[in-house]
């Protein structure tokens, strides 16, 4: 049964909260993250990505980036700007986008029950991607980033945490985008024994977004344990910051892509061999945001079309019946030759969150075809984890971003 265990946190000062909370530091660019922080020169994402204090020549995973974050943090903790919790607490943390709202229980998670799958993953992390985080904790030995989690809702913890939001908040502020953040801090003892205690009767947690983060925080805690054999299971370095969310709240995103061209093809061929691989293909006279499974739009040569797979063409098992998987083993693999998209230059990807314009911008300025997915539903994302399979790439994309630097788990 998962570990969730309340920390001490290390959290901006009241007064300053709604200037340091940022974005999470994969959002952006280099290019971006500097015109950010020039703007909010205490947005965290100068903490997050310490090369912005850098010429352009200096490269983001230069020695002196990490030691520069680290400088950062301890110099705006001992400035003020950040409070140091005096007793392990939990917290609750509400994000409203749109109207709808989602809240989860930020706490600290077990290295160990990541190890053990008891935390449950569903795609795959590259080594390559993880090395950056893993300085950037090891240096500044804080994670400033919480894993988003997700676990099956349970009434009881429902009604703790409602009960908790009729109290006055910790946070209360809207962010430049609009999403309303608000905090709650639980410091009662028999309410922080309640929680822990029903988190021992859950099954298993989900990563639902956050795999490299991590990884590469499990990675440091077990660089550490190696480094000190006499270790207990209590340092700080055996847990992680993570936020814990149920299921019944959470809303996916579709994950869209774009292809380079049609590999040769005229259009007419294009279409006409979409055809023959089992979709029906239906002129649209608007942009297509697929309604239902099985349903893809297509934006080529300045028209929208809906794509229907056959019924042949969909299956049960957890990964396979996957739109993602569709389009990709149906379309994209046979017809337009991308057969691997994690490293196939040619395809790339576009957050459900930027619309079906910057589908249509794509194609007039860099790509030829676009495709708008049906989004992954938060039921297939826990069947798949369960069976122990993986997803392909970019097949969700959460909404809204948990903000980095709102609470910050220190390793010292």
């Amino acid at each position: 049964m998962p570990k969730v265990t309340p920390f001490k946190s290390v959290r901006p000062a009241p007064a300053l909260v709604s200037r340091i909370a940022a974005l999470p530091y994969d959002v952006y660019n280099r290019k971006e993250a500097l015109e950010i922080v020039k703007k909010e020169p205490l947005s965290f994402l100068a903490i997050d990505r310490a090369e912005t204090q850098f010429p352009d020549d200096v490269s983001t995973y230069d020695d002196r980036v990490y030691a520069k974050a680290k400088e950062m943090l301890d110099a705006g903790i001992a400035q003020g700007n950040y409070v140091i919790e005096e007793t392990e607490c939990y917290y609750i943390y509400e994000l409203i986008m749109d109207g709808r709202s989602q809240t989860g229980i930020v706490a600290c998670s077990d290295i160990d029950d990541y190890q053990n799958q008891i935390i449950k993953k569903h795609e795959n992390t590259r080594e390559e991607k993880e090395i950056d985080r893993i300085r950037h904790v090891d240096t500044t030995e804080a994670h400033t980033g919480p894993i988003f989690l997700a676990y099956r809702s349970v009434s009881a913890i429902n009604e703790i945490v409602e009960a908790e939001k009729t109290k006055a908040p910790l946070y209360d502020f809207v962010a430049d985008d609009g999403i309303a953040h608000r905090a709650w801090c639980i410091s009662d003892e028999e309410t922080i024994k309640q929680l822990k205690a029903l988190f021992e009767e859950v099954p298993c947690t989900y990563i639902a977004d956050g795999h490299h983060r991590c990884a590469s925080a499990v990675k440091v805690g077990l660089k550490r344990r190696e480094a000190n054999p006499a270790y207990t299971g209590d340092e700080e370095f055996n847990r992680f910051l993570s936020v814990l969310f149920p299921d019944d709240q959470l809303a996916i995103l579709p994950y869209n892509r774009v292809v380079k061209d049609l590999k040769g093809l005229s259009k007419e061929d294009f279409l006409a061999t979409v055809e023959k691989a089992g979709f029906t293909v239906t002129l649209e006279k608007a942009p297509v945001s697929p309604k239902e499974k099985g349903t893809f739009g297509m934006y080529l040569d300045g028209n929208w079309y809906l794509l229907t797979a056959d019924k042949s063409l969909m299956s049960d098992d957890p990964v396979e019946g996957l739109d993602v998987s569709v389009l990709q083993n149906a379309l994209l693999r046979p017809i337009l030759g991308i057969e691997d998209p994690r490293t196939d230059n040619r395809i790339d990807f576009v957050g459900g969150i930027r619309g079906l314009a910057e589908l249509e911008k794509r194609v007039r300025e860099d790509m030829t075809v676009a495709f708008s997915m049906y989004p992954t539903s938060i039921t297939e994302l826990l069947s798949v984890a369960d069976a122990g399979l993986l997803m392909p790439p970019k097949s969700t994309w959460f909404e809204p971003k948990l903000r980095s630097g709102l609470f910050i788990h220190s390793l010292k």
